[in-house]
């Protein structure tokens, strides 16, 4: 397997730790890729910078795109059910107290003389206590299931921030090659235009016939075209840019010009099998797949044990003030009732193990379930690696072609300009030689920007694209 560019090991750095805020959600929606020091929020606004930067333009994309705030919100979701996981282990205590108007007659109906009235008024208050000690782990499969559903929370949030930020990456680098796109329409229009008026000078002194200026014409024309068409190109890339970063796509942005020359050393040596296995093992969507096949196991053994019996320790104070009767037919008098209460308590559940068995089979099914959708999250990472790696390697290939490309069509269209304009070319071999010194500019445009996108997309596919992979990536 030949080499890959020495470039490629900034992708493979150990990202930065991730700043977490309270109860371990991240302080922003890209914060675990911006990782900013301090625990900051890295998604306040700023001023754009002008040129807008690579590194701005993917910062903003990460705050502002709804898919990442979306899995954001998920982590915090999943987090307040791992806090209620853990307060289930907590004592269950509950209070009440009343106040109570009572108007009581009593009626002897053979012995009137013990009728009695009483209206009284008296408070009564009652503290309960349950605190389940043991229920043969149906709480802790729960928890456990929680905190698998919260890792699977980050990871998809990791995932997410990983396709944002090549989606920004690549029409950032989209929007340098439309630039650069009309700059080289702009050049070929104005060689157009000086073929133009070399073959009307021709024609003017009846050394070239009349054909020859409206080829050139025609030429011209078409350059124009294509013009146009660059211009219409550049707003409709800069607009996407725009809408990545959250902004209007009618807003006014500036990218800086692309570096057309870049150097391509290949001392890369990992070969392609260690990258796979390398992705597998840390791509954020296998991570999440793993979770959520832990969670469902969790959540299986959880509804096994919801049919087996649960040992709490249970208790009660109570007290009322209502007044008492000493004997029938007396009046009432002032008077308390208290009570103490502690004891154990088991619970079985008759019906849940007969009757409830269909959960346990939707527990089990899902688990199945789970690991499917692990096996198929292996697989999409090992062919995107694999699409990824071989692409780089042609469009790294394509690199030296294309610049090879351009120099030779670049002579060609000098050599044949400079035969017109003497006198000793034909327009044919001009506007032929101008054609393809023009689709050379356009393939060397097209080629560097394909091959910086395709670096950002094997870092993706490993799993490991953050902002410190964009060290000299402009």
């Amino acid at each position: 397997m030949r080499g890959l560019p020495l470039a490629l090991l900034s992708l493979l750095a150990t990202a930065p730790a991730a700043a977490d805020g309270p109860g371990g959600t991240p302080v922003s929606p890209a914060a675990p890729m911006l990782a900013p020091p301090g625990g900051a929020d890295p998604c306040m606004p700023a001023a754009l910078s002008t040129p807008l930067t690579l590194g701005d333009a993917v910062s903003r994309a990460l705050c502002a795109n709804p898919r990442t705030r979306v899995a954001w919100a998920s982590i915090k979701l999943y987090a307040a059910e791992v806090r209620t996981g853990k307060e289930s282990y907590l004592p269950s205590l509950s209070a009440s107290a009343k106040e109570t108007e009572s108007n009581t007659q009593t009626k002897i109906t053979h012995d009137p003389a013990l009728n009695t009235i009483a209206h009284d008024n008296y408070p009564a208050g009652t503290v309960s206590l349950s605190w389940v000690l043991y229920d043969f782990g149906q709480r802790g499969d729960q928890l456990e299931s929680a905190r698998q559903l919260l890792a699977a929370a980050r990871a998809n949030l990791d995932r997410t921030l990983q396709l944002v930020f090549l989606r920004a990456a690549a029409d950032y680098y989209d929007a340098q090659a439309a630039q650069a796109s009309l700059d080289a329409a702009l050049q070929i229009e104005s060689l157009t235009q000086r073929s133009l008026d070399a073959a009307h000078a021709r024609t003017e002194r009846g050394v070239a016939p009349i054909s020859d200026e409206l080829q050139a014409q025609t030429a011209h024309a078409q350059a124009v075209l294509t013009r146009v068409k660059a211009e219409g190109e550049l707003k409709a890339k800069r607009g996407a840019l725009a809408l990545d970063m959250g902004l209007d796509p009618d807003s006014t942005l500036t990218v800086p010009p692309a570096d057309l020359t870049v150097s391509v050393r290949r001392d890369f040596t990992e070969s392609l099998h260690q990258l796979i296995a390398e992705a597998k093992r840390n791509h954020p969507s296998v991570a999440q797949a793993e979770s959520e096949l832990a969670a469902a196991r969790a959540d299986e053994r959880a509804a096994r044990a919801h049919g087996y019996p649960t040992i709490s320790i249970v208790g009660g104070l109570s007290r009322s003030n209502e007044p008492l009767t000493p004997s029938l037919g007396s009046p009432t008098v002032p008077g308390s009732v208290s009570n103490k209460s502690i004891g154990l308590e088991v619970n079985v559940p008759i019906s849940d193990p007969l009757w409830k068995r269909g959960l346990v089979a939707q527990a089990h099914a899902r688990v199945a379930i789970q690991q499917e959708v692990l096996n198929g999250a292996e697989q999409e990472v090992a062919a995107s690696v694999w699409s990824s790696y071989t692409t780089l390697e042609a469009d790294t290939d394509n690199l030296a072609n294309s610049q090879a490309l351009l120099d030779s069509a670049r002579k060609s269209f000098e050599a044949a300009q400079h035969r017109y304009e003497g006198g000793a070319g034909g327009i044919l071999e001009l506007l032929t030689s101008q054609t393809a010194y023009a689709n050379a500019q356009q393939q060397r445009i097209q080629s560097l920007s394909d091959w910086r996108i395709a670096r950002l997309s094997l870092g993706a596919s490993l799993g490991r694209l953050g902002l410190w992979a964009l060290e000299g990536a402009q």
